[in-house]
């Protein structure tokens, strides 16, 4: 079959479908979206305005090659915009929807054909070189003959150390954007986590709940470092940094160059241009690395990449550090040791610096601890079927799935799966940095022009069978 499908209703999804809708005419495009507006996902579906872009406007768009402008969508919005602006990540989503409809528009004026589905996709089977089936909603089926996974983030998992008394409680939340859930106002409130996600959480419960106290914990206790309220000069020497890194023998040299090109750069750029512009070769930089030495980064350097790579709004952090000022807002750098009880709940902890144990006592607790790609744990229907039926196979750090550099998903035994791709989160394993727009966009870009390629050529291939 010459039809693609493209499973995600987030803004990966969303990029790869309006992609192949300017220049895949093969067959038909199917865009299998679930029951949330297509388009936003997690990332772009909220409605608190408190919660900012970690990007400049300038640097925000859909699509690699595109007519589009999101300064001037959001001025439209929000008054006067400028591109070194952090706007609300709301406005971002409606402006992917945007775009989408205006692609869709051009596709139907060109005669392509393309079809939303507004149900999930529950499981896909291999046709052997007739591509792939996909089963959507209870018992409908599509023939195709590519397929593109953009699940984006999975469902959080509880953590091992809360007990089911807990979770049955009602007083420990797995998903932190439905704080409606909870009418009563706590009296302290727990975010477990100090990512972007939990950052975003704290805005929102101090401003539903203005009187709670709250608590942020995590291992090492670091938020997300700041942006500059303005852009910054690049490095100098940025070309010559990334051809050593890229030439490195391992983490150890590659972590020691960057502290170098910081300790000299002063007065010249600061650390945040340097870990900027690593941006082009972190994917080159991380396929280096062994799988030992993957695992170590992990463990040990992980906490403060993410904090200094994925930082803050200004006026995020500013927020944040008044909550700080006002004796609302205390972190914590401990373990979670256990969660127990109804509510109030019973967290115990084990502090970093002391290794002191300690019990406290929170009237809600919100898990927080961000992006979850741990394929083989998770509850995902869909990929939990993937990984059965030998179609997928996880990362064996659990950052999604096996796959090559384009994306093609691999076997166990290291084959890949013709015609079967993912684009997004899912292959964090694999590129490690590959969750933000400017990467999917590119990503999506060159998928859908490998993918229309591919049709084409199977298609003059049928042409010329006797």
């Amino acid at each position: 079959m010459a039809d693609v499908a493209v499973i995600g209703g987030g803004a990966a999804g969303a990029a790869a479908f309006g992609e192949l809708l300017t220049r895949f005419d093969a067959g038909t495009v199917h865009w299998i979206v679930g029951q949330h507006a297509p388009g936003r996902g997690v990332a772009y579906g909220t409605g608190d305005d408190r919660h900012l872009l970690n990007v400049r406007a300038s640097a925000m768009g859909v699509f690699q090659e595109h007519a589009e402008d999101f300064i001037q969508h959001a001025s439209r919005q929000l008054g006067q915009v400028k591109g070194t602006d952090f706007l609300p990540r709301r406005i971002f989503g409606d402006f992917i929807q945007a775009q989408v409809g205006a692609r869709i528009d051009a596709a139907r004026r060109a005669g392509r054909s393309f079809r939303i589905h507004p149900e999930s996709a529950r499981e896909i089977v291999s046709r052997g070189e007739r591509g792939y089936a996909v089963r959507v909603g209870a018992d409908r089926w599509l023939e195709v003959g590519q397929v593109v996974l953009a699940v984006g983030a999975l469902a959080q998992r509880p953590l091992r150390t809360v007990s089911t008394t807990a979770l049955a409680s009602g007083a420990y939340e797995l998903d932190p954007w439905r704080l409606d859930r909870h009418p009563s106002a706590p009296r302290r409130v727990m975010v477990i986590g100090t990512g972007l996600t939990a950052v975003d959480t704290l805005l929102s419960a101090a401003l539903r709940w203005p009187h709670a106290e709250l608590v942020a914990v995590s291992r090492h206790g670091l938020l997300p470092f700041t942006h500059s309220a303005m852009p910054l000069a690049p490095y100098a020497r940025q070309e010559e940094l990334n051809r050593a890194l890229l030439s490195s023998d391992g983490a150890a040299r590659m972590f020691r160059l960057v502290r170098e090109a910081m300790q000299g750069a002063a007065g010249d750029a600061e650390w945040r241009s340097i870990i900027d512009g690593m941006r082009p070769v972190n994917a080159q930089l991380w396929q280096q690395l062994s799988h030992a030495r993957r695992r170590q980064f992990l463990r040990h350097v992980r906490w403060v990449w993410e904090a200094a790579r994925h930082r803050m709004a200004p006026a995020t952090g500013e927020a944040i550090n008044q909550l700080h000022e006002e004796g609302r807002l205390q972190v914590l750098a401990a373990r979670v040791l256990d969660v127990d009880g109804t509510a109030p709940l019973q967290v115990t902890l084990r502090e970093r610096s002391t290794q002191l144990v300690s019990v406290l006592e929170a009237d809600l607790v919100i898990q927080a601890t961000g992006l979850d790609t741990a394929v083989a744990y998770g509850a995902h229907d869909l990929l939990s079927q993937l990984l059965r039926d030998g179609l997928a196979t996880a990362d064996p750090l659990q950052l999604g799935v096996l796959a090559q550099a384009d994306g093609q998903l691999l076997s166990a035994d290291g084959r890949p799966h013709p015609g079967l791709y993912a684009i997004g989160s899912l292959l964090r394993g694999n590129l490690w940095e590959c969750t933000a727009m400017p990467e999917i966009r590119v990503a999506a870009h060159r998928l859908a022009v490998r993918l229309s390629q591919a049709s084409l050529v199977s298609r003059e291939s049928a042409s010329e069978l006797p």
